[in-house]
């Protein structure tokens, strides 16, 4: 949940160059089409980066990273994917947008709500009333150029959701925050959904939300809702009989922690990559290494960060899938938090972060 210059004691983390753009794979599943883009790409040893190409295939119409174009069932993959994909739906967006950020410090991003609230276009955000240093920038912004701004409601600990829904039809579901100043260091993915039941869930939350009513969220198709969630994401590690490969900026939680040593003790290979800066995780990292979990993490105020949360079970077999959202692994995240994220089977994604995540745990320091 927390980048360090947002923990207490914690030093600013500068910003690296931007690494470069991958390519892009394209692969039909269920009758639409699934583009990744951006490739894997993380530090090398030494802090210079280290580039691994997506598996390659044909182009696709249904989304284009050159141009910044975004489609359904698209995962772009950070740093290196960027984020005008995002500012191209909003600016494209006809009717409504409405977005739920954990975190919102993106002047381009701003500007570009604020130009489609002048445009016509009903504009609603809502942002976490207990990160208002970070947010209050842009409440300012928002309320002095007409765009729908709330506070998220005090019945979560934290809204930690990071969401955009466009035109009632097409969601991207992040596990970044619109914070720029992290886009150049930050692993993190971006997946657009354009299913009917899932985005109908998620704008019927979001409404709720805004006007802070209770609601009890529709977990369309695919969707990952906290609070609540631990019994889905448990679900697919339980459910994994070959491997596991695990993005979590945060530990703590238990419960997943013993499902994810319980895999390892019944053959699975379980491997994790997070972040351990001062230490903090270095009780969880021991406790799943003795249990045969493989651990690999990055510590660096200043450099590579991982930040994206995935579970990605059993890739190369018939019963892969994978969760990407905004849920950690901790307690508070699972069981108190207003959260989002989702379950996707699709092998285009699921090639994409096993070759992404290869890399990471490659180039991080193995916890022994």
């Amino acid at each position: 949940m927390f980048r360090p210059s947002t923990r207490l004691g914690s030093g600013t983390r500068a910003c690296l160059s931007t690494l470069a753009v991958g390519a892009t794979v394209m692969l039909a599943v269920a009758g639409c089409k699934v583009t990744v883009s951006g490739a894997a790409s993380s530090p090398a040893p030494g802090g210079s980066p280290a580039t691994v190409a997506a598996p390659s295939a044909a182009p696709s119409s249904s989304g284009d990273p050159a141009t910044g174009t975004l489609r359904s069932g698209t995962l772009v993959v950070e740093p290196s994917g960027g984020f005008s994909g995002v500012y191209n739906l909003i600016n494209g967006a006809k009717h409504s947008i409405d977005v739920t950020m954990y975190e919102f410090s993106d002047t381009t991003a701003e500007r570009d709500l604020a130009a489609a609230a002048a445009r016509g276009v009903q504009v609603r955000v809502i942002l976490d009333q207990r990160e208002k240093s970070t947010n209050d920038a842009a409440y300012r912004y928002f309320t002095d150029h007409k765009v729908g701004v709330a506070w998220s409601s005090a019945s979560y600990e934290y809204t930690h959701q990071k969401t955009m829904v466009v035109d009632d039809s097409e969601a991207v579901i992040m596990t970044a925050n619109l914070t720029s100043k992290y886009y150049a260091t930050s692993r993190d993915f971006l997946v657009t959904d354009s299913g009917p039941a899932d985005v109908s869930a998620i704008v019927a939350v979001f409404d709720a939300d805004y006007a802070h009513r209770s609601v009890t969220p529709g977990d369309g198709s695919d969707l990952v809702w906290s609070p609540g969630s631990q019994d889905q994401l448990l679900a697919v590690i339980n459910g994994a009989t070959k491997s596991l490969r695990i993005y979590s900026e945060e530990m703590g939680d238990t419960t997943v922690e013993d499902a994810l040593i319980a895999a390892a003790k019944r053959g699975v290979t379980v491997q994790v990559c997070g972040e351990n800066a001062d230490g903090e995780y270095d009780s969880d990292f021991s406790r799943l290494s003795r249990g045969g979990v493989q651990v690999s993490y990055f510590s660096s105020s200043t450099g590579f960060y991982i930040h994206g949360k995935v579970i990605e079970a059993d890739y190369g077999t018939a019963h892969a899938r994978a969760f990407i959202g905004s849920e950690n692994f901790s307690s508070t995240s699972l069981s108190r938090n207003r959260e989002l994220g989702l379950i996707t089977s699709s092998p285009a994604i699921l090639s994409a972060i096993a070759t992404t995540f290869a890399s990471d745990f490659q180039h991080g320091k193995h916890f022994s």
